[in-house]
């Protein structure tokens, strides 16, 4: 069921299923972002790193919460465009970790026009042993209800 912009309310938490990021994750990422760093891909640089084994990018896991929070169904159908993404990386995702999001409505802004509006949220990124491992905002353009036709 979709939310609109008039469905949020400031404080309003939403947390997202959990997904458990792979090994395949990991490669697959690499080869689509063209990121073969070696923090992420080779085993023996990682073990002199502070994980002492490789992590997953940072921008995998804000994709995958990206998917988690589509999986919810909330916002596929009203969202109108993504406007800005802040993000800071508090510890690594390795692979075989299970992450999840928790979504916390911060700001609402109406636009000049009357069919949509500037939604904020702050999102907290968990592992398995519910520490966070990244947060950040996501500012999207949600569509109103106002702006939809009667039937």
């Amino acid at each position: 069921m979709d939310m609109f912009f008039e469905d949020f309310h400031i404080g309003d938490e939403m947390i997202t299923p959990r997904r458990t990021i792979t090994e395949t994750d990991v490669v697959q990422f690499a080869g689509l972002s063209g990121d073969y760093n070696p923090l992420h891909i080779d085993e023996v640089f990682a073990k002199e790193t502070p994980y002492k084994t490789r992590v997953a990018h940072g921008l995998l896991s804000v994709s995958v919460i990206t998917g988690l929070q589509s999986m919810m169904g909330i916002v596929n159908g009203s969202t109108l465009g993504l406007l800005e993404i802040n993000w800071r990386f508090k510890g690594g995702v390795i692979p075989g970790d299970t992450i999840y999001a928790k979504f916390i409505v911060k700001a609402k802004v109406e636009t000049s026009k009357k069919d949509r509006g500037v939604l904020t949220r702050t999102v907290l990124v968990y592992n398995q042993r519910d520490e966070i491992v990244s947060e950040g905002e996501i500012v999207l353009l949600m569509k109103k209800k106002t702006g939809i036709p009667a039937i």
